[in-house]
């Protein structure tokens, strides 16, 4: 999506006139809305799942549904419906124990959705997800087609995090239902991406200190917008604030703009949808990243590294260029043709990430070395660079840092 940024000098009066044609200009290009509600919204105080919440998100997702836009709805809720049906006293603790509740209340939570989008004339599609189904492109495409096949058919899709199998560990979770909103978002194209939390928006201060003020619009989600997620006073995350910034940084960098709003408030998706100043919108920078090069830079692994010379870097950063063998320095990891590795430069930084075109033991047999002496080296030479531009990704523009 692109936006009219600029606004014009003037009062407060301009300003607000200005935020107002974004918000209205934001809702009629969105085609597809991606819902994330998390569990601090959609469980009563003794952590059981809230079915008339639930009913009150179903009823305007279906109004949403009926304009014609595709919904996507990222919903947590599995392990306070499995304590309801288990009739447990709290929470539990312990990986175990919370993937098997997770497991077995996610029945209870797919029906909550089922039973209430059915008055509303919308079927419910269970859509269970952990990071590897992202990471090879052909998995990262199956996704997308299968929600998109969910929407051909009139129903709504309710996604979540596949809690039961998925590991931190083992790096398959996507690490909170955030960054999985964000990713399920980054599958398509101007999406807007909601995320429904316990707060009213992202605020100047901490949300509770007196002349604390709410936030209408982000133009720029940099460090400073970053810095406003922690209570400085307490280090005490704000409902979670940073981890919804990060989120709403990976939907930008995809082009979609983000509202963080208020998931208590009854109408918040209608209002929203009628063009009303509610939550903070983030809107995307003008350069974002589209199909191939989107999956490179936020959903792939990274099998390996490439460690670049002072010439190399500037010339992926600066100069906009593919990467030669002679500008690579040293090879970490083992990885194949197609694999997706970072560029690193020699301040052991992450510059880039991208596709390779040759394995690790042959870039290792090369670096260093002109194109001219390729074929001697290796006996073929099917590509003249190491990663092609239209391949490479630069991580300004990507999730985070590499972890």
């Amino acid at each position: 999506m692109n936006f009219a940024c600029d606004t014009p000098e003037g009062n407060a009066d301009d300003e607000t006139a200005a935020q107002d044609a974004i918000r209205a200009q934001v809702i009629e290009q969105t085609k597809c809305v991606v819902v994330k509600v998390g569990t601090r919204v959609l469980t009563t105080n003794e952590g059981k799942l809230d079915l008339a919440r639930v009913d009150l998100l179903a009823a305007q997702l279906a109004r949403i549904a009926d304009t014609g836009r595709q919904v996507i709805m990222v919903s947590s809720g599995a392990v306070g419906a499995g304590v309801a049906k288990l009739g447990l006293p709290t929470r539990p603790v312990g990986i175990a124990r919370l993937q098997a509740v997770a497991a077995i209340g996610q029945a209870d939570l797919i029906k909550a959705y089922e039973n209430s989008l059915l008055r509303h004339g919308y079927q419910a599609a269970q859509v269970l997800l952990t990071k590897s189904d992202l990471r090879r492109r052909s998995g990262y495409l199956h996704v997308r087609n299968a929600i998109n096949g969910i929407h051909e058919f009139g129903a709504i899709a309710v996604v979540n995090e596949n809690d039961s199998v998925a590991v931190a560990e083992l790096k398959t979770t996507f690490g909170d239902n955030d960054r999985l909103a964000a990713h399920v978002a980054g599958l398509f194209n101007d999406a807007l991406l909601i995320l429904l939390t316990d707060v009213h928006g992202l605020y100047d201060g901490h949300p509770d200190s007196d002349g604390s003020k709410k936030i209408e619009l982000v133009r720029n989600l940099d460090g400073n917008v970053m810095s406003m997620a922690e209570d400085k006073s307490s280090a005490v995350s704000k409902g979670g604030m940073e981890g919804k910034l990060r989120a709403s940084r990976l939907a930008n960098s995809h082009g979609h703009p983000t509202i963080i709003g208020p998931g208590r408030q009854d109408d918040v998706l209608d209002q929203i949808f009628a063009g009303g100043r509610v939550g903070t919108l983030f809107i995307p920078p003008k350069r974002t990243l589209r199909g191939r090069r989107r999956w490179i830079g936020s959903a792939a692994v990274v099998q390996g590294s490439l460690h670049l010379d002072d010439g190399a870097a500037r010339a992926i950063c600066n100069q906009g260029r593919s990467l030669l063998a002679v500008g690579i320095e040293r090879v970490e990891g083992t990885f194949s043709h197609g694999d997706v590795v970072s560029l690193i430069d020699r301040n052991e930084q992450e510059i880039a990430r991208g596709l390779v075109n040759y394995r690790s033991h042959e870039i290792s047999l090369i670096a260093g070395r002109s194109n001219t002496e390729i074929e001697s080296i290796l006996g073929h030479r099917p590509y003249e660079n190491v990663i092609h531009r239209n391949n490479l990704v630069l991580r300004i523009l990507a999730e985070e840092p590499a972890e």
